[in-house]
């Protein structure tokens, strides 16, 4: 047991989280797609010369893994001396780079210091169009990852300072937006070029002992204090068992199946008895799964963890080749993170049995309902717009859950009106929280939100996942179910069609829309335990309607 010195160790954490902070900045504020700069759908980490992250910028903890992998299998295709100063690397790919997928693209910059790599910074940024069968790129019908878009490998984007034209012309190409790429990229490379900067300054200011010193002691106090909290639990088996509404294609529900064995300092997670792998594209890859692993962990033990290498050591995962989540090439992963959520609400109803009650918390909208739209702006230039709607927060045992926030891996913004409708040909027709969708409990589930958005011109193609309409939130110790989603288009005739699921690439018409309501937040205990005054509340504010009130709070007074 080595002694840590905090006060070295808490300075540079925060010094590194202001760098990581300081690149994910100047890529929201620089980058030219909507899906950056306004929904925030990017993240950045730093990681030391072995490839052990040491902190990642607090956004997105699903775009860990493929930051994490990327530098991780950079590492094992790569000798040391094959890097260059200058050199920095792009890789996407699943399967090759450890990606999370084919729309999520790496920038990862080697940082030297004195002629030696000393660390590296890696960005990550959600392209809205990598190419493949469907605008977007990740529909769930599809069944191969080479449907999926473009597949990068490990490749130098930028050789010894100088950018590779040609490859990034050849990548922009095969999407769907070549100039939004292309702008996109080039704000990647320069915010990894800032941040190399400022950790070269820090080494010059600090010295790089003593940075090295604080990055150990850093990595050894959170995985102490991981291991601090695990064994404050009891030890034995916790089993949990979700499902997704499908396979992505239409067809039965998929499991997922985990097992939490706590013995002492150490827990497993082991996914034994869940179903092979989904036909359409809702597999989770290996870097995926990691990550939605420890921020699941991380929610429910000790959400104050730094978010760094120290935390994965007590933590073993047990995933079965050729499963959902653990897919064989070339399976379809384009929309990972459906399974993903579903594997956080997993590891809720796993720890809510192994913690104590005033630290569980009832599931989340921790499913991820999307659209999608493809055509020309104004100007007659190709856009492809995507967004994942958030929903309602699942309630703790104090606490009501939050409504219209995004939960779980993702941690997105949703876009505001007026930049969308500035942009695109597209109009949002009502965007606000919905009625009768927080679940029941003593304390209620957060509502969800309703997005419907209509076309102003003829010929924008959209998708749409309704996902949650067969596998809501599920309450605990007594709560009701979240609200589910729903998915309707509206014909400019007037007419309204109820889709079941999803709607794939079809072309709207002037004055056709799509209008999603997402899923809300689980309750928590029995609604008969939730006090007249909430219920008053509640119905006050719009989030139940008085039918709702009298059939999930049957106690409540007339009076209230």
């Amino acid at each position: 047991m080595t002694a840590i010195n905090p006060i070295d160790m808490e300075v540079f954490n925060n010094r590194l989280l202001s760098i990581t902070d300081e690149v994910m900045n100047t890529l929201i504020r620089s980058s030219f797609s909507t899906n950056i700069k306004e929904r925030k759908d990017a993240s950045v980490a730093i990681f030391d010369r072995s490839g052990r992250l040491i902190c990642q910028a607090l956004y997105i903890p699903m775009l860990l893994s493929g930051v994490m992998g990327g530098v991780e299998t950079l590492l094992k295709t790569r000798r040391m001396e094959e890097f260059r100063e200058g050199d920095v690397f792009i890789c996407n790919d699943v399967y090759l780079a450890g990606g999370s997928h084919s729309n999520d693209i790496s920038i990862i910059t080697p940082v030297f210091i004195d002629g030696r790599i000393e660390f590296f910074i890696g960005n990550i940024g959600h392209h809205s169009d990598v190419g493949g069968v469907i605008p977007g790129s990740t529909d769930h019908i599809l069944t191969s990852v080479f449907a999926e878009g473009i597949r990068i490998p490990h490749m130098r984007i930028v050789r010894e300072g100088v950018l590779d034209c040609d490859l990034l012309y050849m990548i922009a190409q095969n999407t769907r937006d070549p100039i939004e790429r292309i702008l996109d990229l080039k704000v990647q490379i320069a915010a990894n070029n800032q941040g190399a900067r400022s950790l070269r300054k820090l080494s010059e200011e600090h010295g790089l002992a003593r940075i090295q010193n604080s990055m150990a002691d850093l990595l050894t106090y959170t995985e102490r204090r991981m291991r601090q909290r695990l064994g404050e639990l009891p030890d034995g088996e916790y089993r949990s068992e979700v499902f997704t509404d499908d396979e992505g294609v239409p067809g039965s529900p998929t499991r997922i199946c985990l097992t939490v064995r706590i013995q002492g300092d150490n827990v497993t997670m082991d996914f034994a008895g869940t179903d092979k792998q989904a036909r359409g594209s809702i597999n989770v890859g290996h870097y995926p799964l990691l990550a939605a692993v420890f921020c699941g962990i991380n929610m429910m033990v000790d959400p104050a963890i730094p978010s760094n290498f120290g935390m994965f050591q007590p933590v073993r995962i047990e995933a079965p080749a050729g499963t959902i989540v653990n897919p064989e090439f070339p399976a379809a992963v384009g929309n990972r993170e459906y399974t993903a959520q579903r594997v956080v609400r997993a590891i809720t109803l796993a720890f809510a049995q192994a913690v104590p009650r005033d630290r569980a918390v009832a599931p989340s909208a921790d499913i991820n309902t999307g659209m999608a739209f493809y055509g020309k702006r104004r100007s007659g230039e190709p856009f492809v717009y995507v967004e994942a709607v958030a929903g309602g927060v699942g309630a703790t045992l104090y606490k009501d859950g939050m409504h219209g926030t995004q939960v779980g891996i993702t941690n997105t913004s949703n876009t505001p009106a007026e930049p969308l409708e500035i942009e695109f040909p597209l109009i949002v027709r009502e965007y606000g929280l919905a009625t009768n969708t927080a679940g029941p409990g003593r304390t209620q589930g957060g509502a969800a939100i309703i997005r419907d958005i209509g076309s102003l011109v003829d010929g924008v193609s959209v998708s749409t996942k309704a996902d949650g309409k067969k596998s809501p939130a599920p309450g605990i110790f007594g709560g009701g179910e979240g609200g589910r989603a729903s998915l309707e288009y509206h014909n400019a005739d007037g007419r309204v069609e109820e889709v079941e699921m999803f709607v794939v690439d079809r072309i709207m018409a002037k004055g056709d829309a799509v209008r999603l309501i997402s899923p809300g937040g689980a309750g928590f205990g029995d609604p008969a335990e939730r006090s007249p005054a909430d219920v008053a509340r509640s119905l006050r504010d719009g989030f139940i309607s008085p039918s709702f009130a009298d059939a999930h709070y049957p106690a409540m007074p007339e009076s209230a």
